[in-house]
């Protein structure tokens, strides 16, 4: 018998920032600047639900259930038992995600080409500061690319191993055996927080460049 162990929105989530991150990627690296910075305040507004979900989500998106001693993360690479949700070790995947893509996008609010574009605070700091959130910026999105890749090459792994991790993510539905359901709520919240949040910063920094693309 099948047993809910993702919501929604985590699940929504999920493929969202899939794509997010690759739009991101490569409307910076073509230079349609307009798009990047579209995308990156999508991709705010959705961290931050994500991060809210966490507090006052389902049991399986709840912060604190990625947090795990190196004991624990250590003896889950080498365990076959079953989690519900995240196993100690995708756990730390998935919070070495969320630092990375929360300093690409915070570190992006600080940026400028010196030329034409600069994002919305870049005002706000002194010129050193911005000088440095650049640099941050596009260092980090060589660690984010290096990550997503160890990220491939795990699941890649345990479908070797018999064990399918995308299924769930799309179905939010596990068929292994668990020792209790977890609690879970409606997504439905998740995503009017998200769209809430959307419209605010696309209002706010995200208007002239969202204006452009039309």
């Amino acid at each position: 018998m099948a047993t809910k162990v993702w919501d929604g929105f985590i699940r929504g989530f999920h493929w969202l920032l899939v794509i997010g991150i690759a739009v991101l990627y490569f409307s910076g690296e073509e230079g349609w600047l307009e798009v990047h910075f579209v995308t990156g305040y999508l991709l705010l507004a959705l961290m931050t639900t994500r991060l809210i979900w966490g507090i006052i989500g389902s049991q399986t998106a709840k912060l604190s259930s990625l947090f795990h001693s190196p004991k624990a993360i250590l003896a889950s690479f080498k365990s076959t038992a079953t989690y519900v949700g995240h196993n100690p070790a995708g756990s730390l995947m998935v919070l070495a995600f969320f630092v990375l893509i929360s300093v690409q996008l915070v570190s992006g609010l600080f940026t400028t080409d010196d030329i034409l574009v600069e994002g919305p605070l870049v005002a706000h700091v002194p010129y050193s500061w911005a000088e440095l959130a650049g640099d941050i910026h596009h260092t980090n999105i060589d660690i984010l690319l290096i990550a997503i890749a160890v990220h491939i090459s795990a699941i890649v792994i345990y479908r070797l191993r018999g064990k399918n991790l995308v299924k769930p993510l799309l179905t939010g539905n596990t068929a292994e055996p668990v020792s209790s359901a977890p609690t879970m709520r409606s997504g439905l919240l998740a995503y009017g927080i998200f769209v809430v949040l959307s419209a605010i910063l696309l209002l706010t920094w995200g208007y002239e460049p969202l204006m452009a693309l039309f």
